[in-house]
């Protein structure tokens, strides 16, 4: 899942105002943002597999620290508790720990059984979206434009910035997303590790997009 993650830390800010979107990506992509550092670091393996489903030619084999349900959930857990060690908001905190737990749930929809549970061998899961192309597209994009419409109803922008640099980064996100399904297969996991990390500039992005915004309700910006 892609926009799918987007579209949960969309909708957060509905709950929680004054957390930045930035705050918000990170969270909910944060086990999407590690993974390929442990690739580079060969502590987790993928293998580029054409066919292992119909949506996606990679074969997930080996990435329990990021991936699993134990790690997700301790993850979710560390970031929460970070959050609200430098901000102070019991609400921030449970949201953006929400919003990392949240990614191992869509993962489970989409991936084939492949998601660990823990560190160790054992059982893995996964509903199986990604056998079905349309299916898949269809649940992801009915995602991303409720988690559009409900950060929309959230906030307001205050210049053109928060207004056309709103647009462009969801017009962009989506881009990605159809070009992911109808371009070639990564060349090879080194590669693929790269262009994985480059998902930190959407992060850098929403920070500075969502400073030209302001909660609905409340006027004076807010938090990152």
């Amino acid at each position: 899942m892609f926009v799918g993650h987007y579209a949960a830390a969309l909708a957060a800010k509905k709950v929680s105002p004054r957390t930045s979107l930035g705050t918000l990506f990170l969270a909910a992509q944060f086990v999407d943002l590690l993974w390929p550092l442990l690739l580079i670091l060969g502590v987790e393996h993928v293998r580029i597999d054409p066919g292992n489903t119909a949506f996606t030619p990679l074969d997930f084999y080996d990435y329990p620290f990021s991936h699993s349900l134990v790690g997700a959930l301790v993850w979710s857990a560390l970031f929460g508790l970070l959050y609200y060690g430098f901000r102070r908001s019991a609400r921030g905190a449970a949201v953006v720990a929400l919003c990392v737990a949240s990614h191992w749930v869509l993962d489970f929809l989409t991936h084939r059984p492949d998601l660990p549970l823990a560190f160790g061998e054992g059982m893995r899961f996964g509903a199986g979206l990604w056998n079905s192309i349309p299916a898949t597209i269809a649940v992801e994009t009915l995602l991303f434009i409720a988690g559009l419409a409900l950060y929309l109803n959230a906030t307001r922008h205050r210049d053109k910035t928060g207004l056309v640099g709103f647009w462009a980064l969801a017009i962009v996100l989506y881009g990605i997303y159809i070009g992911n399904i109808v371009g070639p297969p990564p060349p090879d996991t080194g590669a693929l590790a790269v262009v994985g990390n480059a998902s930190w500039l959407f992060v850098l992005w929403a920070y500075w997009v969502d400073r030209h915004r302001e909660p609905v309700r409340a006027a004076g910006g807010t938090a990152p």
